[in-house]
């Protein structure tokens, strides 16, 4: 980790320069520009309240800002398991003719996610003034929260960015493994007060869906200290953190001892 760490000083200038000029290109032929960053979201938002808003009506105090928040944990979780199956794949050039420690690809590529989840949680909080949402100290808790779910998304992106380059079929594989997530993870619906009843044998699914789930988890915690001035489950917190760190590590062992072979095999 040691080496790892010695990376993460020395390319992180590079690291910025080039999430800056991905989010650049992407709006660079728009005439909306970075307003984009901005529509989007709310575009989501806006459908996912309308569908389970209005025509399915839903009792959840803060509706519109609980999707919301919900809508932006995904959508990062998403983006960054997406972006990373074929991560060396896409910077071929790049992988093959310089030195660089793969999994500061990653690095880049979270940096422009993180900028575009800041957009998002800042609609979030003009969201929730508008709707009249108390905002206590409770609400500082959603920074380890989401600190929780970077470390989560980014061990699980090193090691799909490892297998993606020798197995082709992962992308795939893994769009319909996020499909199924997405669902099972309550964006749009209180998985506590769906399925906190329910049970299969022995299992109560609502609390099960919460715990062993770390992306409905931390969408559960980032709603109870934003929204309702509740404490998140600190014993889950702090497992999801281990396993996080733990899978990161792995991760970073993987790409260290691969490294070389990447520039042959794609």
């Amino acid at each position: 980790m040691r080496k790892f760490f010695y990376n993460i000083r020395k390319y992180f200038k590079y690291a910025i320069y080039s999430a800056k000029a991905e989010l650049k290109s992407e709006v660079a032929d728009s005439y909306l520009n970075w307003l984009w960053w901005v529509i989007e979201p709310i575009c989501f938002m806006l459908i996912y309240y309308f569908v389970f808003g209005v025509i399915f009506p839903n009792n959840e105090k803060y509706f519109a800002s609980f999707v919301f928040i919900g809508l932006s944990a995904w959508e990062f979780f998403n983006r960054m398991i997406n972006g990373s199956v074929k991560l060396i794949i896409n910077n071929r050039d790049l992988v093959t003719k310089v030195y660089i420690p793969k999994y500061i690809l990653l690095l880049s590529k979270s940096f422009t996610y993180l900028f575009k989840l800041g957009i998002s949680l800042l609609i979030a909080f003009a969201l929730m003034l508008y709707q009249g949402v108390p905002f206590t100290w409770h609400f500082l808790l959603f920074i380890p929260i989401l600190i929780i779910l970077y470390l989560l998304s980014f061990g699980i992106g090193l090691l799909l960015m490892h297998f993606g380059v020798s197995f082709n079929d992962l992308a795939n594989l893994t769009e319909i493994g996020l499909r199924m997530v997405f669902y099972v993870s309550g964006v749009f619906y209180n998985i506590t007060s769906r399925l906190g009843n329910r049970h299969v044998g022995p299992i109560k699914i609502g609390g099960f869906l919460l715990k062993a789930n770390p992306v409905a988890f931390c969408m559960d915690s980032l709603r109870r200290v934003m929204l309702y001035a509740k404490l998140p489950d600190f014993k889950f917190l702090l497992i999801w953190l281990v396993i996080s760190i733990l899978l990161c590590a792995w991760g970073v062992h993987v790409i260290h001892k691969n490294e070389n072979s990447y520039a042959k095999v794609i």
